[in-house]
């Protein structure tokens, strides 16, 4: 279990954008593993453990009430996630905005995105942890990238032209 704890806590906390809570979810869903004989048929063990975590990520996004502080988030909690495609493309001026930018997506396009981007899952295993269709998976992040790249372009930031980024 210890191989797949940072990549479990990269996935909750990309849900639920609060260190505590994405401790307490991974720790949560571990537990309810634990418990129970799902192990026997696994077939892809980093794939199901993220859908776990999903899963808890989301029952305690719908449980619990907006506290102070909420989606702070430190700079040290800023330096475990790994740069994403699209922020390897800007310069330490633009992190803070792109960051600001995918947090700002609507839920159903920021939450593939970062599963994708960020934690480098396979369409698949999106879709299986999120419980869509591949398809669906693959469409939402295209139209996450066509979007920050409109909001980027908006902000006069850069243009992006054929793919290249222009300053």
């Amino acid at each position: 279990m210890d191989r797949h704890g940072r990549f479990l806590y990269r996935v909750a906390f990309g849900l639920l954008r609060n260190a505590q809570d994405a401790e307490d979810a991974v720790q949560e869903a571990l537990l309810k593993l634990f418990r129970g004989d799902a192990w026997k048929e696994i077939e892809d063990e980093r794939a199901f453990l993220a859908r776990v975590v999903w899963r808890v990520g989301l029952d305690r996004l719908e449980g619990r009430n907006k506290r102070a502080g909420d989606g702070d988030v430190t700079e040290m909690e800023v330096a475990d996630l790994r740069e994403t495609p699209e922020e390897q493309v800007v310069g330490d001026g633009e992190r803070d905005l792109l960051r600001r930018l995918i947090d700002g997506l609507p839920e159903e396009l920021r939450r593939p995105l970062v599963l994708s981007a960020i934690e480098e899952m396979t369409s698949r295993e999106v879709a299986e942890a999120m419980g869509i269709p591949e398809g669906t998976v693959r469409g939402r992040v295209m139209r996450a990238r066509a979007e920050l790249k409109r909001r980027f372009e908006a902000v006069g930031r850069v243009r992006v032209m054929d793919g290249v980024v222009r300053r």
